[in-house]
């Protein structure tokens, strides 16, 4: 007779466990009522925050750290991922130059710079790097990749032909593009850029005016950075002789998406559609009884491109049945049981202080999951 086979495909579960951590929580719980089952475990992310630790994890990659930019020039210790073939790279450019690294007080989409994902990149290609995956989310930047191309070796300048200053707010001032130095490797790099968001670089649903309040925009710093990547799109239509100005995610990571475009062999994907290819996923659904999901927060929103939705609906596909258990379970899981996943469970014991949570939230998880074995083994499997 076969053994059970779970095939377990959590999100990490943010400032609690990564999703390789969730995958052996996950076990320890099952392994109490199938201590004789095979157990596969799928490390997942959409794209965003956890997308570099999930492909490592899953394909026996290796962590790398490398100080670059950070969005206001200062010094960050950034990391990316060498994936296990040893030539795909895997970056999030909030690493780099993301919100998290600029405090409420220091936010200034103006000044904001992209460079340090630029030198992440360059790390890449210093590696022999044949492929490159690149999460755009959670930026502090509005510069339209302009510090991303700059690292890489383009120059941005004034009508003078001095280079311009870095950041969103003075690409007014842009007179001339030069690409010459443009680093010649990019033409043989694929570079797969993860990106949930349609908005394009500019107008009332652009970069600007949809994230630059998040990011430190005040409503008039708002109308000169909308106004300042529409010169840019204007330039790069002139000059460079492509359109991004409406491209579907052109305006993600404050036109990061854009930048890529223009200056990379990018195409965009949504984000967890790269992670369930690169990790495989599909194959290993193959062989699964159960399959378990989960993050940190499940409500209406997981069906809009979060991994449980995902996870759930490359499962269907394979015909499999799909359990999420998540730390938070909030309004409008409902309509998640048509999307795929059949049921959810939340981790949480009972009421406790948030710091409490996140510590035990490797306990929880092996619990609540060590309860859904048993459960199962009243009679959905044996």
């Amino acid at each position: 007779m076969r053994e059970t086979t779970f095939v377990l495909a959590p999100d990490s579960f943010k400032e609690s466990m990564t999703a390789k951590e969730v995958c052996v929580a996950m076990e320890k719980g099952l392994r109490k009522i199938y201590p004789t089952a095979s157990y596969i475990h799928v490390p997942m992310a959409d794209g965003g925050e956890g997308t570099v630790q999930s492909l490592v994890d899953a394909s026996g990659g290796v962590i790398h750290h490398r100080e670059v930019s950070g969005p206001l020039g200062q010094p960050v210790t950034a990391q990316y991922g060498i994936l296990g073939d040893g030539l795909t790279a895997a970056i999030e450019m909030a690493s780099a130059s993301g919100i998290h690294l600029v405090t409420k007080e220091t936010r200034d989409p103006l000044r904001t710079t992209t460079y340090g994902t630029g030198e992440l990149i360059r790390a890449c290609l210093d590696q022999g790097i044949r492929k490159i995956i690149i999460g755009i989310g959670g930026s502090a930047t509005n510069d339209g990749g302009t510090g991303m191309a700059e690292a890489l070796g383009a120059k941005f300048l004034d009508a003078d032909g001095h280079p311009l200053a870095r950041g969103g707010g003075v690409l007014d001032q842009l007179a001339h593009i030069d690409v010459s130095g443009l680093d010649k490797r990019l033409q043989d790099v694929e570079l797969i850029v993860a990106c949930d968001v349609t908005n394009p670089l500019c107008g009332e649903h652009g970069a600007s005016r949809v994230f630059g309040p998040q990011k430190g925009a005040t409503p008039k710093m708002v109308q000169l950075l909308d106004a300042n990547l529409s010169h840019y799109a204007d330039v790069v239509q002139q000059q460079l002789h492509k359109d991004i100005r409406d491209v579907p995610g052109a305006g993600a990571a404050g036109g990061l998406g854009a930048g890529l475009l223009i200056f990379t062999q990018a195409v965009l994907r949504k984000g967890i559609e790269i992670v369930i290819e690169y990790t495989g996923l599909r194959d290993k659904l193959v062989h699964a009884d159960v399959v378990f999901t989960g993050e940190g927060g499940i409500d209406f929103q997981t069906k809009f491109g979060k991994t449980p939705y995902g996870v759930a609906r490359a499962a269907k596909d394979a015909g499999k049945p799909v359990i999420a258990i998540a730390g938070y379970v909030g309004e409008g899981i409902d309509t998640l049981y048509t999307e795929g996943i059949d049921a959810v469970f939340g981790i949480v014991p009972g009421a406790s202080d948030l710091e409490r949570l996140l510590r035990e939230g490797p306990e929880n998880v092996e619990r609540t999951t060590e309860n859904i074995a048993r459960v199962l083994k009243l009679g959905l499997i044996s």
